[in-house]
Order: structure tokens, then sequence, then C-alpha cells
């Protein structure tokens, strides 16, 4: 099956440091890629996979399931750590559930962990209906495009197919309890207003979670997909500082661009 244009998966060459970017739940790597490029201009090794299912057509997300999802994050990064002297993890809503469970289950091989409006469960009454719902009705309405900027669209799916529903309901559970396992340094970005993941989740997992270096951001200006939104260039920026930080300054090329953007930011008035 053909994958849709823009949704194609992205991995790119660079320094000691590498990133692993991952998309969320119905959508592509699309919703993430000008962040994956972002990281990839300033000289980090970038792994931006496309998830099982995803990308092509929601009849294709139907036969797949979060262990089918979490493989893929659970390569790349293995791939990456053979690559990389340090791996950060960067994700949206469900691509931040993913990234917490490999932070959990992978200890030191994993530098810090970014995570936009991360998924920690499905609110309401159709998530508890699914075990039953899901062999009497195929799909729900979709939940795509939740973005305030004007003009900016997002690349996925416009029905939630519900047997994949119900797997990520389960992966929502695992990594629940899962979370107090998380040790590594934590930055959580979360929309003040968010039509899809409700900022409770980001108060859960900050609740949860036993890293003691924890930074957690509000954005004001962006719904669910902030990093198509007003937010975006705040997202970026936060991560830089966050890599930066937890970075050694030896690093060569890396500091060296790191000093060369700070520098152009004071230049500019920033």
């Amino acid at each position: 099956m053909p994958v849709l244009s823009g949704a194609e998966p992205f991995r790119q060459p660079g320094g000691e440091t590498g990133v692993l970017v991952c998309h969320g739940f119905t959508g592509s790597p699309q919703s993430v890629r000008p962040w994956a490029e972002h990281l990839a201009a300033r000289g980090l090794t970038v792994s931006m996979p496309l998830l099982p299912g995803h990308g092509t057509r929601w009849q294709d997300l139907q036969v797949t399931r979060w262990q089918d999802w979490y493989a893929t994050v659970d390569r790349e990064l293995r791939e990456l750590s053979g690559q990389c002297a340090r791996v950060f993890l960067c994700g949206l809503s469900m691509g931040g559930t993913l990234m917490l469970r490999l932070a959990a289950l992978h200890g030191d091989a994993v530098a810090g962990v970014v995570v936009v409006n991360p998924l920690n469960k499905l609110h309401g009454v159709l998530p508890k209906a699914l075990p039953a719902a899901r062999f009497l009705v195929r799909t729900s309405p979709g939940v795509i495009n939740d973005i305030a900027k004007e003009g900016a669209a997002e690349t996925g799916y416009d029905r939630v197919p519900l047997h994949a529903a119900h797997s990520l309901r389960q992966l929502l559970a695992r990594v629940d309890g899962e979370l107090p396992q998380v040790t590594q340094p934590l930055l959580v970005l979360h929309s003040r207003v968010d039509h899809v993941v409700s900022p409770v989740d980001s108060a859960r997992i900050l609740g949860r979670v036993s890293s003691r270096d924890v930074t957690e951001t509000v954005l004001e200006d962006s719904y669910h997909i902030a990093t198509l939104d007003h937010d975006a260039e705040r997202i970026f920026s936060a991560t830089d500082d966050f890599i930066d930080r937890l970075t050694p300054p030896a690093d060569g090329s890396e500091q060296r661009k790191s000093e060369q953007r700070k520098g152009a930011r004071a230049r500019g008035g920033a």
C-alpha cells in the first residue's frame, strides 16, 4: 500500500547525539517532521519511523497491535544506540507514550525524554465499551487535525479502527504501570486546550515518574498537534535547550552549533 505524501519516515545521520522522534495514533511522521528536521539541521543523528499500520489507510491500522508499534521504536532505539554516544527520545501523543515505555525499559540507554501532549488514558464511556464494541462497529470518527493555526493540517486517518483502539487502551494501561521506572530527565510540554488528549494525562505522568530532573511547560496557543501549531518553534527551542543541557560540552560540532544558534538568537534580540 502506498504511503501518503508527507507520511514517509525520515532518517538523517549526524553527530554523537541521536534523537528518536515518534508520531501519534492514527497520525504519521508528517505531524512531527518539522521537529525531526529541525534537530537534524543541528547536526544530530535523527530517526523518525513510520509506525506499522499508519500513513497508508485506516484498514491497515486495524490489523496491527501495540506490540507492533512498540517493536518499531524499540528497534530504532537499539540502532541509534549502536551509532551514537547518547540518545534522546521525543514523542507526540501516543508517540510520547511509546517513548516513556522505552525510557522505562531501557534505562541508561536513554539520555532524556521530551513528550508533547502525551497520552496516558482514553477517557469517557466509549473506551470502556471497546472490548465488545470493536466486534460490532469497525470504526469511530477520527481525531486528526486538532490544530489552532489556520492553514495547518495533519496527515492521518479520518477514522479510528476500534480493534487498534482497543490495543491502544491495553498499551496505555501497561505504560501507566511502568511510569515509576522512568528515571531519566523529562520535559513535558502540553497544550492548555487540547480536544484529543486531556491535560490530566500530563499531570498523571508527571506524578508517577521517578525522574528528579523534570520540566513542565504549558503551551498557550496550540491544540493537540502542537508540533504543527503556533507553539511549534517554542517546542523546538525547548528541545534544543534540553538536549544542550544534558550533552557534554566536549561534543565538538554539536556544541559549536549550539553556540552559533544562541549567538544568532542574541543578535536577533530573541
